[in-house]
């Protein structure tokens, strides 16, 4: 075993201002695991790396290789480093920034000037492997002399989502074979290999443990000092044309041996052009097609779940969930219902979302789906009242673009278990009120609808009672249930649904309706009453495939909506005349969920309030396509290509939360979709 240690030194944070710390990039691989980083090279979150690996549970998502740091030399000129090269320590003083960064149907490039010549990076991750190619090209045109390139690697194996100041390993072994190198931190631990095309130098040992400063944990109230330790550097000669990749893998030798370089790129392209010709055409160009490519980096086939995959097998299926956002959401059973649609059936990918639908129908418990399955592990947690209400909306999407009727017959007893439960009462206080046929929510302790940001104990949002949109979710999954047993048994069988589901219509707009405000009361019969708060939730009584809210106060509530909670890039999540409104999500844990759902712009919430407003104005789709512009100059902003969780709830509506995120991309291209019939926003 070799010693990790060295010298140590800390590389201090450039300027916040500059653009290239909030402009970020992100690979994935189909499985969870990802790429990520900032346009300027320097780390800044403790998600930043070149490989995070998907590994088996229970090690879940897994950093493996922080990043390359790039020192370039040609004769007669300065060494110069290209982005920030934080593994050089103080010796980086000559930064060069790239003078173009693009991406070629979502996989990132660079070009730097050095001297009079040009040089490429590009990087590209294999989809259903754990392998990420950097390659770098000397441009033909370019000064005939030989461009000298110094690669530094910095490695740190721990979780995704371990902080920064994780310690590193005590040893790092570092063993060369035939293929290339193997470095690994225990014996029966994960194994990094580095491989080289046309071939791996020699590796110029420098072992150094370097502190680096993370700014963006720095801001978020984290550890910001973290530990990469650089075994030293590999020197590459290139002329102009000429082209050199490092392979970093945690596949075996085999695996990453299989294809060459231009075999793994050419598929990869072929691959992504493939998705965007399984779209209609007035989706393959512009922002709709990034939002395309985009939608695959969120369906993933988890790695691990052992017993999901035989069942999904021998049932002739296979296993895939959605992952919620990049970089540090695993798989969650609401997000995944509302995304379905957007991913899976606007992107032609019909059979993932039947998949989807039956890997999470395995999962339900008590009546319920999970809310989510935490990071490196088997089991999921149920603590969520509207996802499996969502369950029915994202099933009828499916059924209804696909005629899949064995399907339904398949899930259907399943849907009328779920009924039954939420009737006689389930877990955490889920039931129905004998006296009104609403559905109730709540149990000391937890947050059970997607306003669900919890800190230290303290829950923000509660909203237990009778919340609208669980109660619009519960009107349309009865309407869906008893249509559904008609088709299924005989028409007629499902009358005493359809009786219950008009008790609840009933219910619905004698209670929640409030006639002094003129739009929905959030939450009735709550532990503080009624809870007039203005937020977007009542959109849901109107957007849905059933809507329960009367249609004589559609305009009124739209209108409240449109007034006080519509932004450019989604609806605020409270209005800013209520007391507890904050107009920043910044700081520190509990500042920033302070303000998750009490404010905070919500990227997904266009594609309802579309839906809904065309309810009320047929017809009129160029309309309502302008009310996604905002989103196009921010395809550029935070995520090249994305679009992230949240947005501050005023001006710039500055992006915050996770930098990609499924229900947003999602809802924005179902949205795209169904008004890009006129001609698209310039």
């Amino acid at each position: 075993m070799n010693e990790s240690g060295g010298t140590n030194s800390t590389f201090r944070l450039k300027n916040d201002d500059d653009p290239h710390l909030h402009q970020e990039w992100l690979l994935t691989n189909g499985l969870g695991g990802y790429a990520s980083g900032t346009v300027s090279g320097q780390l800044t979150r403790r998600y930043h790396g070149l490989l995070i690996a998907a590994l088996p549970n229970p090690l879940g998502r897994y950093l493996m290789l922080t990043a390359l740091s790039e020192r370039c030399h040609q004769p007669g000129l300065d060494p110069v480093f290209l982005g920030a090269s934080e593994l050089w320590g103080h010796e980086s003083t000559n930064a060069l920034m790239p003078f173009e960064f693009a991406s070629e149907l979502g996989l990132p490039h660079w070009k730097y000037q050095i001297g009079s010549s040009v040089l490429e990076k590009r990087l590209l991750m294999l989809n259903g492997q754990n392998t990420v190619l950097v390659s770098y090209r000397l441009l033909p045109g370019s000064s005939p002399e030989p461009l000298t390139l110094d690669l530094a690697v910095g490695i740190n194996f721990r979780s995704h989502d371990g902080h920064v100041n994780t310690p590193l390993a005590e040893h790092f072994e570092i063993k060369a074979c035939s293929h290339g190198l193997d470095i690994c931190a225990q014996s029966d631990g994960p194994v990094l290999r580095l491989a080289g095309a046309p071939n791996l130098p020699p590796l110029t040992e420098r072992r150094e443990s370097l502190t680096l400063q993370y700014g963006t944990e720095r801001r978020r109230g984290y550890p910001y000092e973290g530990f990469v330790f650089t075994p030293g550097y590999f020197q590459l000669q290139l002329k102009p044309g000429e082209e050199s990749t490092l392979i970093a893998s945690s596949e075996s030798w085999e695996v990453i041996g299989a294809l060459s370089v231009f075999e793994a790129r050419s598929l990869s392209l072929h691959r992504r052009r493939a998705l965007l010709q399984r779209v209609p055409r007035p989706l393959r160009e512009g922002p709709s097609a990034e939002l395309v490519i985009a939608a695959d980096q969120f369906i993933i086939k988890p790695r691990g779940r052992t017993h999901d995959e035989i069942r999904a097998s021998v049932s002739g299926d296979d296993i895939r969930t959605v992952i919620a956002g990049y970089h540090w959401f695993t798989d969650w059973g609401r997000d995944t219902m509302i995304s379905l649609e957007g991913l899976t059936l606007t992107t032609g990918r019909a059979f993932e979302a039947r998949w989807i639908l039956h890997t999470f129908a395995d999962y339900v418990k008590d009546g319920l789906i999970p809310n989510m399955f935490p990071e490196g592990t088997n089991e999921g947690l149920y603590h969520t009242a509207d996802a499996t209400l969502w369950f029915f909306q994202a099933l009828s999407r499916y059924w209804q673009a696909t005629g899949d009727d064995v399907t339904l017959r398949q899930i259907f007893p399943l849907l009328e278990n779920i009924v039954q439960k939420h009737i006689d009462g389930t877990r955490f206080g889920i039931h129905v009120d004998k006296t009104d046929g609403l559905l109730v929510q709540g149990a000391p302790g937890y947050q059970l609808t997607w306003m669900d940001a919890k800190v230290d104990g303290w829950v923000v949002t509660p909203r237990r009672g009778k919340a609208v949109e669980i109660n619009a979710l519960w009107y349309n999954a009865l309407c869906w249930l008893a249509s559904w047993k008609d088709l299924i048994e005989e028409k007629g069988a499902g009358g005493h649904i359809a009786e219950r589901a008009e008790g609840v219509r009933e219910a619905f707009n004698r209670r929640f309706w409030n006639e002094d405000r003129g739009y929905l009361f959030d939450v009735v019969d709550g532990e503080n009453g009624d809870d007039p708060a203005c937020r977007p939730n009542q959109v849901f009584a109107i957007s849905l495939s059933h809507e329960v809210l009367d249609r004589r106060h559609w305009a009124s509530v739209m209108q409240t909506v449109e007034r006080k909670l519509l932004t450019p890039v989604g609806l605020r999540s409270l209005a800013p005349d209520d007391p507890n409104y904050k107009p920043c999500y910044d700081g520190d844990l509990r500042a920033r969920d302070a303000a998750y759902h009490q404010g905070s712009v919500w990227g997904w919430l266009i594609g309802h309030y579309i839906d809904a407003w065309l309810k009320l104005h047929p017809g009129q789709n160029a309309e309502a396509h302008k009310l996604l512009s905002g989103y196009v100059n921010h395809l550029n902003e935070a995520c090249v290509s994305s679009i992230s969780e949240i947005f501050d709830a005023e001006p710039p509506h500055t992006p915050r939360g996770c930098i990609a995120q499924a229900w947003s991309v999602a809802e924005v291209l179902r949205s795209w979709a169904n008004t890009c019939a006129q001609p698209e926003i310039k």
